[in-house]
C-alpha cells in the first residue's frame, strides 16, 4: 500500500497545484484540462498521511463563460482511520476585467472511512455547492499565478466530513 501511495505521489506532484484554463487573458483553444493534487499529513500522538487528485475537462462557451465537469479523490490514512473520499460535479468560470474569476461548483462526495483495529466500515453521502472567485495574473509565457477561495453554501458545522466551508486556491495556470 504504501509502495502506491508514494508512485501516487510521485506521479501527482508534477501537477500539483495546477490548473489548466481560460480566460479573456488566456487567448487559446476552446477545450480546458486541467486539475490540481496535493498531498498533506501530520506527525505525532495520531499521525496522518493525505493524498488527493482533481482532474478537470472544461469548454469556452463564450470569450468569458467556461463550462466543465470535475473529480475528486482523497485518500486519509491515520493510526486510528482510513478515509477515501470521491467527489463529482459540473463547475462553471467566469472571466471579468482579465484578471478576475468568479467560480461555482457542485461536488457530490461518497465517503467511506474504517477504523482501525476493528471491522466497523461507515459509508455516506456529501454534496457540497462552491461559490467563490479570485485573481488571475500572467507571470511568464501563456503561465498565468491564480489566487482565490472558494466557500460550500452547504457546509454544516457538526454534519460535515469538512472541517470547515472554506477552501483556498492557489494554482498555476497554463494556456493551451
Amino acid at each position: 500500500m504504501k509502495k502506491l501511495i508514494l508512485t501516487l505521489i510521485f506521479l501527482s506532484s508534477t501537477f500539483a497545484f495546477a490548473q489548466i484554463n481560460e480566460s479573456s487573458s488566456i487567448n487559446s483553444g476552446k477545450w480546458t484540462f486541467g486539475g490540481s493534487a496535493s498531498i498533506n499529513g501530520t506527525f505525532g500522538t495520531y499521525s496522518t498521511f493525505g493524498v488527493s487528485v482533481a482532474p478537470r475537462v472544461g469548454y469556452k462557451i463564450s470569450e468569458n463563460l467556461e463550462f466543465g465537469g470535475i473529480a475528486s479523490f482523497s485518500l486519509l490514512d491515520s493510526d486510528l482511520y482510513s478515509t477515501t473520499l470521491f467527489g463529482i460535479g459540473p463547475y462553471a468560470n467566469y472571466y471579468f476585467a482579465r484578471n478576475f474569476y468568479a467560480t461555482a461548483q457542485f461536488q457530490e462526495y461518497i465517503i467511506t472511512q474504517k477504523l482501525k483495529g476493528t471491522k466497523d466500515r461507515t459509508g455516506r453521502d456529501e454534496a457540497a455547492l462552491y461559490f467563490g472567485g479570485g485573481y488571475i495574473t500572467k507571470v511568464g509565457n501563456n503561465i498565468y499565478m491564480q489566487i482565490g477561495a472558494m466557500y460550500n453554501v452547504l457546509w454544516k458545522q457538526n454534519g460535515s466530513i469538512f472541517s470547515s466551508g472554506f477552501t483556498p486556491q492557489v494554482g498555476v495556470v497554463f494556456g493551451l
